[in-house]
């Protein structure tokens, strides 16, 4: 059976999944009448909303008789401990650009862990039918880009398609002909990207992506470097070190067919599978035949850089909304969480009522809270931490740093210079990017860039687009200044009225709305000034037996904020907490007794 394994790399939006979509329909994995979700490989609802690939997913596709196995690949560098290992698992590359947008850093990110590999990729340049196309200048950025990133010369002479995923058709010059659909993507596949590359010898293969399956266990998928594989098989598995981790058989065999995975009866060298049995053996270590001592290399994955804790629900309105709010609840869905995640590491805190959890960046964490709400959890989160490290030589702090792109219109640059130079970031490179458009290229320590998104949209009228990947750990840079204003709590329990919060507008923008129900040290607003300050939103009004029209005038209230999850994550300081349920997010106070929050301002204090 004549095979080729390949991975498809674009940014955020870039039209990855579309162009997934269109080869399963053209190659005829799909009947001509048969109903497909849109986008096909995005398979959980939040990837959908988000428009993002989160998981690694594989789809197979036959051509003439040639199959090919697809595997996408996330463009989000928050998810970038997937894509070092994917790439390990195949032999070529599709690099979609857009056609208007060109290569953006999560392109480089991913193209960047390709080139070394060895990887000789196939550009293709998506989205020629906008009417802002620019296909020459974007086949020049690219070649700047694969330039900048050290590829061979092998590498640098890449082959072109340009065409419309969209419209279903792929083609050696911008311009068509359109008539051909994917045939010429199809054949190019064949023609550049190499058989996988087989060894002799037992069995072997290196788990790439691991997931829970409620029926199955623990499935991991990797792909089959030498030797065959058969249900029922006995193989052991082995960690990066040479150590053995466990022995047991093979339950069962699945290989991608289309979207559909297939049970199989024997598997070959070359080929992409997933395999169930083992219970203990995890991404990077070596699943073999019991006579192999020496494990196959494997990459490392990125260490976590942000965590944050997750905290029992304590507060008065908790378990009113959810149904999983227990603390053995919230573990035992984190830990199984971490079985399927590598790049996230969880572990109980000292408190035991809480849980640490790290992983690569806020948005990640931010959409396994997201998860976990529409489960039916309610949790507690604290503000994003970042983790650092300790150099073992001369005892200094590390950060992490990392790499952020901004694209903004020439007269919002200078505000953009302006805050990020407070948060420690320093300015690398400026350059047009076309359009009356820079291209601003910043290192910045994460610490600064926890909530800087929003503040970037509001500075800049919503039309920057940002960009980060970690770069390196680096010396510690300095204290960032925080939040500027106090909060408004609330002093007491109950619902909120609108007559008491149209008498406190004048104290700063409220976050709730009349009739929320809000509790004691739950935060209800921003305090034009830096303290906080506590106040009454429950208070009606006086009720007398004068009428008069002035009196009885509707009362008209300033729209509130609005707080999303990723807003309230970056808005709390590090006494506040997020409240997550089901239906609402709302900010509060640690402690929610005032008499508390003084202990432990003082205690804060005593230890500063």
């Amino acid at each position: 059976m004549n095979l080729r394994n390949i991975a498809i790399i674009a940014h955020v939006d870039h039209g990855k999944t579309t162009l997934v979509d269109r080869l399963l329909q053209q190659s005829g994995t799909f009947r001509e009448n048969q109903k497909v979700a849109e986008r096909a490989m995005d398979s959980n609802d939040l990837e959908r909303e988000r428009g993002i690939t989160i998981l690694a997913k594989a789809a197979s596709v036959q051509w003439k008789d040639t199959r090919i196995n697809i595997v996408d690949t996330p463009g989000h560098a928050d998810f970038g401990g997937e894509v070092e290992r994917i790439l390990n698992m195949v032999d070529g590359a599709l690099v979609l650009v857009d056609a208007a947008e060109g290569p953006l850093p999560q392109t480089k990110f991913v193209v960047s862990k390709a080139l070394k590999v060895g990887l000789k990729p196939i550009v293709v340049i998506n989205k020629v039918d906008r009417p802002d196309a620019r296909p020459t200048e974007v086949i020049n950025e690219v070649f700047d880009l694969f330039a900048a990133l050290d590829a061979s010369e092998e590498q640098l002479d890449f082959p072109i398609l340009y065409g419309s995923a969209k419209q279903g058709w792929m083609a050696d010059k911008p311009e068509g002909p359109q008539d051909r659909g994917m045939e010429p993507l199809f054949e190019l596949v064949l023609r550049h990207v190499p058989a996988p590359r087989t060894e002799e010898g037992p069995f072997r293969m290196i788990g790439t992506i691991i997931e829970a399956n409620p029926y199955l266990g623990r499935i991991i998928t990797g792909r089959i470097s030498s030797g065959t594989l058969k249900p029922n098989q006995q193989i052991k598995v082995l960690a990066a070190d040479g150590k053995m981790i466990e022995q047991g058989r093979i339950t069962k065999i699945l290989a991608f067919r289309g979207l559909e995975r297939t049970p199989l009866d024997d598997a070959e060298a070359g080929d992409i599978v997933a395999i169930a049995g083992m219970t203990k053996g995890t991404v990077a270590d070596t699943f073999c035949d019991p006579s192999v001592d020496i494990p196959l290399p494997a990459q490392p994955i990125d260490p976590p850089t942000v965590s944050m804790s997750f905290i029992v629900n304590n507060s008065p309105l908790a378990g009113t909304e959810g149904d999983k709010v227990t603390s053995r609840m919230i573990r035992d869905r984190l830990l199984r969480e971490a079985e399927g995640n590598v790049a996230l590491r969880v572990r109980e805190a000292d408190d035991k009522d809480s849980m640490d959890v790290a992983g690569r960046g806020e948005l990640q964490l931010a959409i396994l809270i997201e998860t976990m709400r529409r489960e039916g959890f309610e949790l507690s989160v604290s503000r994003p931490r970042v983790v650092f490290q300790k150099d073992a030589a001369t005892g200094q702090t590390l950060e992490p740093i990392e790499e952020v792109v901004i694209d903004v219109d020439e007269e919002h640059s200078g505000v953009v210079v302006q805050k990020m130079s407070e948060r420690r970031a320093e300015l690398i490179e400026m350059k047009p990017s076309g359009g009356h458009r820079l291209r601003l290229v910043f290192y910045a320590p994460t610490r600064g860039l926890i909530g800087y998104q929003g503040e970037l949209l509001t500075d800049t009228r919503g039309t920057a687009i940002m960009n980060r990947l970690f770069h390196n750990y680096a010396p510690y840079k300095g204290e960032i200044q925080g939040r500027r204003n106090g909060v408004l709590i609330s002093n007491d329990q109950g619902e909120a009225v609108a007559y008491a919060m149209f008498k406190l507008e004048d104290r700063g923008p409220m976050m709730i709305e009349p009739g929320w129900k809000v509790y004691r040290g739950m935060i209800v607003g921003e305090h034009t000034r830096d303290n906080d300050l506590e106040i009454n939103v429950l208070k009606g009004k006086q009720l007398t037996n004068i009428r008069t029209t002035s009196k009885d005038e509707a009362v008209r209230l300033t729209p509130p904020i609005k707080m999303t999850l990723e807003k309230a994550l970056a808005y709390i300081e590090d006494d506040e907490l997020v409240e997550v349920t089901p239906k609402s997010i709302r900010l509060r106070k640690k402690h929610l007794d005032p008499n508390e929050r003084k202990r432990a301002e003082k205690a804060k204090e005593a230890v500063a």
